[in-house]
């Protein structure tokens, strides 16, 4: 019974935050039009509107770790779920996403994308998608701000264990600029797919940069190697163990 009113709960939740969606973003269409700066206002007060009604509805509460970065720098992220990009988003004052292109045509969400800087990749083909990706980076540089990127390149259940893609560290070497590493455990609690929510603390947490310096393998070995122990130490804490042994 109590798993059934949880269920209940999670689904007016999930449809909540989807009407707030289309609202916010019918009603302040023109802010976002009008400037930059008036999409990423209106992205940042829906990230805090759907975190104070995860806390409320399903009883998730939600902490921010470690140091946010106000400079120009890269940030490659855990990805579990939608929460985690919210939680960044929110974190940082001008995020902007490598994104895949299908989201570009999905309402509300793609055009609030293109207007604060977000990115959109081909991610079927392969080796032109990272060159584009380079370019399509380097156009959009003269908007500063935090690039996001998700290395393994989507949303990584807590017991998957999903190889880091190399259009990080091309990104690492192209754009010159250092790399703020995130872990998370939020798909212990808003997992990737569907309804039901957990109650919990989910947390996203900024690890100390990787500055400049290292070569492709060097990068790529360092930043698995520190998002995955902290991702798992944080989901350890949650109560879920990530190899499925506890």
């Amino acid at each position: 019974m109590a798993y059934a009113w949880r269920w209940v709960r999670s689904f007016v939740f999930m449809m909540s935050i989807y009407a707030v969606m289309g609202i916010m973003g019918v009603v302040f269409f023109p802010l976002a039009l009008a400037s930059r700066k008036g999409a990423r206002w209106v992205c940042k007060s829906y990230c805090k509107v759907v975190i104070w009604m995860a806390r409320w509805m399903v009883g998730i509460r939600s902490e921010v770790r470690g140091t946010p970065p106000t400079d120009e720098v890269m940030i490659a992220a855990k990805h579990q779920s939608f929460f985690d990009i919210l939680l960044i988003f929110n974190a940082i004052p001008a995020g902007k996403f490598i994104m895949k292109r299908e989201l570009l045509f999905t309402p509300v969400i793609g055009q609030y994308a293109y207007r604060i800087g977000c990115v959109p990749v081909d991610r079927g083909k392969r080796g032109q998608a990272i060159q584009k990706m380079v370019s399509d980076v380097e156009r959009g540089a003269a908007q500063p701000g935090q690039l996001v990127i998700y290395p393994q390149g989507t949303r990584v259940a807590p017991d998957v264990r999903a190889p880091y893609k190399v259009g990080t560290a091309v990104l690492y070497h192209q754009l010159k600029q250092d790399c703020v590493p995130v872990a998370t455990n939020v798909g212990v609690f808003w997992p990737r797919g569907g309804i039901y929510r957990k109650p919990g603390l989910a947390v996203v947490e900024f690890l100390p940069r990787i500055t400049q310096g290292l070569s492709k393998s060097e990068y790529m070995a360092r930043l698995s190697e520190e998002v995955e122990t902290a991702s798992d130490a944080l989901m350890r804490e949650a109560g879920f163990d990530p190899d499925g042994l506890g």
